[in-house]
């Protein structure tokens, strides 16, 4: 159980889909005057990028950029691993111990809604029962996520009904924990539903839809020319855990490895699936009232950081 004393020094997450800007912003932020002299260091909260060897496809922060700020939070564990958000609370709080010991300052940048959550609210999150959990990770993939996001909405409605029958990872440990506990999961913790004041502040990116999705498909086609397809390749010869493989890009590129899909088609359904899942975050932020929003005209360094840099260079911040 994490307590709320050990979220109040880290003050400010920013949010927003995937492509929105956030990280290049964190940067701004990071390595400004006022970056510099707080010792600005980034934690990411992006439930993939906790991988190693996962890199073009969560498109993590570059060896320079890495250089040049210190992030954590990036490359946890092996991708043959699984990771749970209770794993992640656990990381978190040991890389803010490391942050403090030097006397610096954690700027978060998210964009996995639970994990922000998790972090944001102090959350109690249920233990872990790994042979249910083996079981379900079959299940799924013979019978698909829509079978068992059936038997989720028998076993606990309220849960289900705040899940895509398609979210595999959600569905999975939501059923987990069901059977594993006998205890409904929607019956743990606060609920995400829940939004108690908080010592965080959170501040989150919006573009025009139109916009957004332009700047996805840009973003897959970079991934695209630096190599996707030989990362996932290399990958593969290691393994991939059930929840590592949930990464957007890196199941559709198995997909076209083991030949049941074209490039040309691997990267239509990239592109597809990135916009959808971008519409799932911004709706999951948009629930939380406590978010201040920006929306993006043109720049999102120019139109956000200063904005962030006056916040943290605020007293008691």
């Amino acid at each position: 159980m994490t307590s709320r004393a050990q979220v109040v020094p880290q003050s400010l997450v920013i949010l927003g889909p995937t492509a929105s800007g956030k990280s290049s912003v964190a940067m701004a932020v990071a390595t400004s005057d006022i970056g510099r002299q707080l010792g600005i260091e980034l934690v990411s909260m992006d439930a993939m990028q906790v991988y190693r060897k996962m890199d073009i496809g969560t498109a993590k922060p570059t060896s320079d950029e890495q250089r040049l700020v210190r992030h954590h939070l990036i490359d946890v564990v092996d991708a043959t691993a699984s990771f749970t958000v209770a794993d992640f609370q656990v990381a978190y709080h040991l890389a803010v111990s490391e942050i403090e010991s030097r006397q610096g300052r954690a700027l978060l940048v998210g964009g996995t809604g639970l994990y922000v959550r998790a972090i944001v609210d102090a959350m109690t999150l249920p233990g872990q029962w790994p042979e249910v959990r083996a079981r379900l990770d079959i299940e799924v993939l013979e019978l698909g996520p829509e079978v068992l996001h059936a038997r989720l909405a028998t076993l606990d409605p309220s849960a289900a009904t705040k899940m895509e029958p398609n979210n595999v990872r959600r569905i999975v440990r939501a059923l987990e924990v069901c059977e594993g506990s006998g205890k409904p999961f929607s019956s743990f913790g606060p609920g995400v539903d829940s939004y108690p004041d908080s010592p965080v502040q959170q501040v989150a990116l919006r573009w025009p839809r139109d916009v957004l999705a332009q700047r996805i498909e840009h973003r897959v086609h970079i991934m695209i020319e630096r190599g996707l397809r030989d990362e996932v390749e290399q990958l593969l010869v290691a393994g991939l855990s059930p929840t590592a493989m949930q990464a957007l890009g890196y199941k559709e590129m198995v997909d076209h490895l083991s030949g049941q899909m074209s490039l040309e088609e691997v990267v239509e359904t990239i592109v597809l699936r990135t916009r959808q899942f971008a519409v799932r975050q911004e709706r999951w932020f948009r629930r939380d009232p406590r978010i201040t929003w920006f929306d993006i005209e043109n720049d999102p360094v120019a139109e956000v950081a200063p904005f962030i840099i006056e916040r943290l260079n605020q007293p008691n911040v």
